[in-house]
């Protein structure tokens, strides 16, 4: 539906000072690790883009250190995952998608591909109902019905979406739209499989109870957990693993260490809940950090190494705004109720999908992307979308 480039922004431009600021810099590398006693961050650049030389590594030294790594999807230890599924995360992933896809149905058409084979090959699979994994299914069923069985004449019978999740779809929304969306995505062909995946091979996954789902497509969405960067810091843990902080976005009995985004969750003493992986957490815990390094700043004469004695304040407090989902087909559902038990507004169908797509195009950070998003829309809308393969 969207251009990459349309939902892209350079670092520089979302933040002004990493370009205009002699003292703010962007470094393009990985963080190997973390040495909290002498503030110092050990660096590598990356080795993948094009660079013609081995990476090198350096340090930078910091007074105050702020971790937003985020995190890896979950895999669970489950044997070919990382191998043979594709996840769902960044840009790049949506492109090898993408790409899978188109040449499976190219591949479908040649000659000699028996029935068998051209069912398997065009058996998507998505593992995991969270609201990624339905959005996916969602749009891709929308994808099969509008354009490639236009397309695709031949093969058009063969390709099927199927869902396979171990408990309920969408279980942080309310009942009634859970319902909703299980019925228009079995209307609109999405097939679901209730079961726990075992093993994962080059052509077939393997459930607890032994069946065999061939698949020519596998997507893997069953949530995030920390990454191997995160597991080696040797930080105080939260539950699930993440980096443990108090109300304050601190990392206890470290100095000057302070980590939010989905690589951080409160500790256990602290009484509160891990909050979910969303954006809209990460967004509020920075602009609060952001308010918490000014009033340091202030009161320490403008002087960021230390905040000893200085009052913090208020801690952090996270007020849920709500959660939507797209289902396909201009069907979406939007649930604003503040958590799983709280009541509030709860809406399903096409005007729910005006407000889904309302609040995703304020999301994007400049009029020109508002703009190539719009114009994306609207050429899909008239034309259908692009389903030719490059690369």
């Amino acid at each position: 539906t969207l251009e990459f480039r349309s939902v892209a922004e350079p670092i520089g431009s979302i933040q002004d000072a990493l370009s205009k600021d002699p003292n703010s810099h962007f470094l393009l590398a990985s963080c190997t690790n973390i040495d909290t006693n002498k503030h110092e961050v050990y660096c590598e650049t990356v080795s993948n883009g094009g660079l013609s030389r081995e990476p090198y590594q350096f340090k930078v030294a910091y007074d105050k250190l702020v971790i937003a790594s985020g995190a890896e999807p979950s895999t669970f230890g489950i044997k070919g995952v990382k191998e043979h599924a594709f996840f769902l995360r960044e840009v790049n992933h949506a492109q090898e998608i993408r790409k899978r896809l188109l040449l499976n149905l190219m591949l479908s058409e040649n000659p000699g591909i028996s029935e068998g084979g051209k069912e398997g090959l065009l058996h998507c699979v998505v593992v995991g109902g969270g609201p990624t994994g339905v959005e996916f299914s969602g749009e891709l069923s929308d994808f099969i019905t509008k354009d490639v069985r236009e397309r695709y004449t031949h093969v058009k019978d063969y390709i099927h979406v199927t869902l396979i999740e171990a408990n309920e779809i969408l279980s942080s929304f309310d009942v009634s739209l859970r319902q909703y969306a299980m019925k228009h995505l079995t209307k609109s062909g999405v097939r679901f499989v209730r079961g726990v995946v075992k093993e994962v091979h080059p052509q077939k996954i393997v459930l607890s109870d032994g069946t065999k789902v061939p698949y020519g497509l596998l997507v893997w969405s069953t949530g995030v957990g920390p990454s191997e960067f995160v597991k080696k810091l040797y930080l105080p843990v939260s539950p699930g693993g993440r980096i443990g902080v108090d109300g304050w976005m601190r990392v206890p009995s470290v100095e000057d260490v302070f980590a939010l985004g989905d690589c951080a969750g409160f500790l256990e003493q602290t009484g509160r809940p891990v909050l979910p992986a969303l954006a809209q957490v990460a967004e509020r815990q920075g602009k609060f950090l952001v308010e918490l390094f000014n009033k340091i700043g202030k009161q320490d004469g403008g002087k960021a190494l230390s905040a000893n004695g200085i009052p913090f304040g208020d801690p952090f407090v996270y007020k849920h705004l709500g959660s939507m989902a797209s289902v396909g087909a201009y069907k979406a559902l939007v649930d604003l109720r503040q958590s799983k038990d709280a009541k509030g507004l709860s809406l399903a169908g096409f005007v729910s999908w005006l407000i889904w797509r309302s609040a995703y195009l304020t999301r994007v950070l400049n009029w020109r992307n508002r703009f190539y998003v719009a114009v994306n829309w609207g050429t899909t809308f008239v034309f259908g979308r692009d389903n030719s393969r490059i690369g």
